[in-house]
């Protein structure tokens, strides 16, 4: 599945280059998309590592439009799953937005035991009703929350989690997973799939010492 996977994202991407050559692009256009091709195959392999992130006190905004404590939302003793993501992107948000709902699909009953978080990082655009559009799409359940905010506090949230890159056309795909407060986050960057996030979920639970919720990975 994977293979298939990344075979359908390259397929994509050279189409589209073809496309912007034939409709006039300049040369060093589509130069660029072919880098952007290469970005995408090496994302396609995924590098995970252990790391503690302190939750810094920042105020966000969810899509029910209530103004919520960053810090309490991840608190709130369940595991957390989180990402990144603006709803207008149009290559790695869509294919990490899937992967989310693959995982809520896949945790099936047992999903609401566990705190899947989207922040967005084009927060001007990205108001707590056009989250909630996007939360539909995606047939996000209640688990599974959204948050927007100001600009200062979308860069502050990414930043705490090394994910600011300057700009959400330089936004790169990374995952984060805590079993509980106070223990150390997942990171896994790149295009992790659901079967991969669900089993990271699971060595993490068992590094610890105590599993907080009795999920079955």
């Amino acid at each position: 599945m994977n293979e298939i996977f990344s075979q359908l994202i390259i397929a994509a991407l050279c189409a589209f280059a073809l496309i912007a050559s034939a409709m006039g692009a300049e040369p060093e256009d589509v130069a660029d998309m072919h880098a952007h091709h290469h970005m995408m195959q090496m994302m396609m392999q995924t590098k995970s590592s252990i790391v503690d992130y302190k939750v810094p006190e920042i105020q966000l905004v969810r899509q029910d439009g209530k103004q919520v404590s960053l810090a309490q939302e991840l608190n709130d003793g369940r595991p957390v799953v989180m990402n990144f993501i603006y709803t207008t992107c149009t290559t790695v948000c869509p294919l990490t937005s899937q992967t989310f709902a693959d995982l809520q699909n896949k945790l099936g009953s047992e999903r609401d035991k566990v705190h899947m978080v989207s922040i967005s990082i084009d927060p001007e655009q990205d108001t707590p009703q056009v989250l909630a559009e996007y939360a539909h799409k995606y047939g996000a359940g209640q688990q599974w929350q959204f948050y927007t905010g100001t600009v200062e506090a979308s860069v502050a949230a990414q930043r705490a989690f090394d994910a600011y890159r300057g700009g959400k056309m330089k936004h790169n795909p990374v995952t984060f997973i805590r079993t509980a407060p106070g223990k150390p986050w997942l990171r896994i960057e790149g295009f992790a799939k659901s079967d991969e996030l669900l089993h990271g979920l699971g060595n993490m639970a068992t590094s610890d010492s105590a599993q907080p919720a009795n999920i079955a990975y």
